[in-house]
């Protein structure tokens, strides 16, 4: 068998085998029209007038790309002042920004992480703080999701002379917030350091929108803070914040950052804008956090199968990867774009929709969505019993 063929019945079987499990993922072309309940633009400012004109000013102003890396000639000043501001909302003494949230997590963990390292993840950490862990040749453990006893226990058994604890802030399929207190006193308790993933915490979290970890908790507790700018702040990329000796090791010795084109300075000039929004205008997250409180309490009273997150991600818990199909189908002929979740992004039967709110939404969008989950419900109940008469 010729080699061509050998790799094309490879790739065939791996397609096939995902088809069969309805776990095949496909790309969707976002209608005209379609309401958006998948995505993560959790205060609107994607669309934001102020943003997109301020993102065109700096194409105008510095160009289109960067043209090299941040260490070679594509630092330029509106990067300086961006990482300046991140630094200033996080109560940090710098950030340091790349290009997207996924390299962040792959650099700051092989940057730290060494043979004589033990990295513990929470289980329902991110694929990439996941990666970033193998990525780093350090010994990992995970510890049971949000279980301080669990990662108490863990931490104790290790002999490894460093250790680092690694967290999602807001978990990203589930909406649930890890228990800083906890980890940060588990964390000291054994000498370990704590880094916090808050992609889904900042811009909607916290005092000024600064997340989960914020300006509660500093340097001392939080060591090594991650956010992405592509979700509530509407723009794209990541930061790593924390004290002057670790942006300056991240700068030296993480590759996804040495070694890669610096943010366009359009979208770091997008993002200053988005920051001083979210920092002056709190109206945003509070019509989001109304948003939230009325789909909670319909979807409730449906009797829909509701996780108990607070956040803009809420989940709907269906089990079976079918159902879960079934369903996204269904809200999609209602003109509704919303997340189809099916391992392995989630465990074995926790298949769910994964439903996000935003503070561009009105209410007649949520009652739209209810309407439409209503729908769902019906046509279930009606297959339900057809089968059970058959």
């Amino acid at each position: 068998m010729p080699v061509s063929d050998a790799w094309h019945h490879r790739l065939a079987d791996a397609r096939s085998s995902r088809q069969q499990a309805n776990r095949w993922r496909s790309r969707r072309v976002m209608a005209t029209g379609a309401l958006d309940f998948a995505g993560n633009d959790y205060l609107g400012l994607a669309q934001d007038p102020r943003v997109c004109e301020a993102q065109a000013e700096g194409a105008r102003r510095y160009g289109a790309g960067a043209g090299a890396s941040h260490l070679v000639s594509g630092h330029v000043q509106v990067h300086d002042a961006l990482e300046d501001a991140l630094a200033r909302w996080t109560g940090r003494e710098r950030a340091l920004l790349f290009s997207t949230g996924y390299m962040a997590n792959l650099g700051v963990l092989q940057a730290l992480a060494e043979a004589d390292t033990a990295i513990f993840q929470d289980r329902l950490n991110h694929a990439s703080l996941l990666d970033g862990a193998t990525l780093s040749g350090a010994r990992s453990r995970r510890f049971h999701h949000r279980d301080a006893n669990d990662l108490n226990r863990l931490l104790a058994r290790s002999e490894c002379s460093h250790k680092l604890v690694v967290s999602d802030g807001v978990f990203s399929m589930d909406g649930d917030v890890a228990d800083i207190a906890a980890l940060t006193r588990v964390s000291q308790q054994h000498r370990a350091w704590l880094m916090i993933d808050d992609a889904h915490g900042v811009g909607v979290l916290g005092h000024s929108g600064s997340g989960c970890v914020g300006t509660l908790w500093g340097s001392a507790e939080v060591p090594v803070l991650v956010g992405t700018l592509g979700k509530a702040l509407g723009t794209a990329g990541a930061f790593v914040a924390g004290d002057t000796a670790l942006i300056e090791h991240i700068t030296q010795f993480a590759r996804s950052y040495v070694y890669t084109t610096a943010q366009p300075p359009s979208i770091a000039a997008a993002t200053l804008k988005a920051l001083e929004i979210v920092q002056g205008e709190p109206e945003h997250r509070d019509h989001l956090n109304t948003n939230i409180a009325y789909f909670r309490r319909e979807a409730l009273q449906l009797g829909l199968p509701l996780s108990a997150s607070t956040t803009p991600i809420q989940p709907l818990l269906l089990d079976s990867e079918a159902r879960t199909l079934g369903w996204s189908a269904t809200l999609a002929q209602h003109g509704l774009q919303v997340g189809a979740i099916r391992p392995p992004t989630v465990a074995n039967g926790a298949a769910r929709l994964r439903i996000t709110l935003s503070a561009r939404h009105t209410r007649s969008d949520i009652d739209r969505l209810l309407d439409s989950l209503k729908v769902c419900q019906r046509e279930e109940a009606r297959c339900h019993a057809h089968l059970h008469n058959a």
